[in-house]
């Protein structure tokens, strides 16, 4: 049986850039097709089936963020944003509005394609498969199926990075995971920022998991990372 060709979308509009990135994406032999503007690149992603999306952040018509936070509405669609922009706020926004990865211009190709490698190896990954068991600590349930989490049975909204934090270290509970290790599961091997990232984050679940309901599950482990466990006596 021949394998499927990996779809690509690519909204970008710069028309240069576009073409030279899917001449290489062709080459590596993936299938691509190409927006210009906000609005034309939401409506493919809306409307076909997709494997990635290259997405860029200054863009006509409707930007970068709102089209990937419209995208987030409907779906997990993996995106990675290609943009100029290389403030450390730029990125922040990107990553807590969903997107999966993040690369500046300009750009080895070869950068781009091992992190639309990583991407895409996330998404074939069987822990991502449906038929997976509901994860639970204290007064947590998650379901990895739905992407739903609640805390005593009201539902929590959480950031696509928050989840994926929280997803793992609840499919690993009672075990210590060391900074390293988060950041290579949730963030990618080649992200560029430090492990720092996986303390704001814990801050951050911490704040929306642990404060309202005055319940300690997530620890931290000093010197070596976080464990999360049910409610301690």
């Amino acid at each position: 049986m021949t394998k499927r060709m990996e779809r690509i979308l690519i909204i970008e509009d710069e028309e240069k850039i576009a073409r030279f990135v899917e001449l290489e994406l062709a080459y590596e032999g993936y299938d691509v097709e190409k927006a210009f503007n906000g609005r034309d690149g939401l409506a493919l992603a809306s409307t076909r089936p997709f494997d990635l999306v290259l997405l860029d952040i200054l863009l006509p018509g409707l930007n970068g963020m709102e089209v990937l936070r419209r995208i987030r509405k409907t779906s997990d669609l993996p995106v990675i944003m290609l943009t100029a922009r290389d403030a450390v706020v730029d990125k922040v926004t990107g990553l807590d509005g969903g997107a999966d990865d993040y690369i500046t211009k300009p750009f080895a190709i070869e950068e781009l394609l091992a992190r639309i490698r990583a991407v895409l190896r996330k998404k074939r990954d069987p822990h991502h498969l449906s038929g997976q068991a509901l994860l639970q600590a204290g007064p947590i349930k998650l379901d990895p199926d739905k992407r739903e989490v609640q805390v005593h049975g009201s539902p929590l909204d959480l950031t696509k990075r928050e989840f994926d934090l929280l997803h793992f270290l609840l499919a690993n509970k009672n075990i210590v995971l060391s900074r390293e290790t988060l950041l290579q599961e949730i963030w990618g091997y080649d992200f560029a920022g430090g492990t720092n990232a996986v303390d704001v984050y814990i801050r951050y679940l911490r704040a929306k998991v642990e404060e309202p309901i005055g319940l300690k599950l997530i620890h931290t482990v000093r010197g070596v990372g976080y464990v999360i466990k049910d409610e301690q006596p």
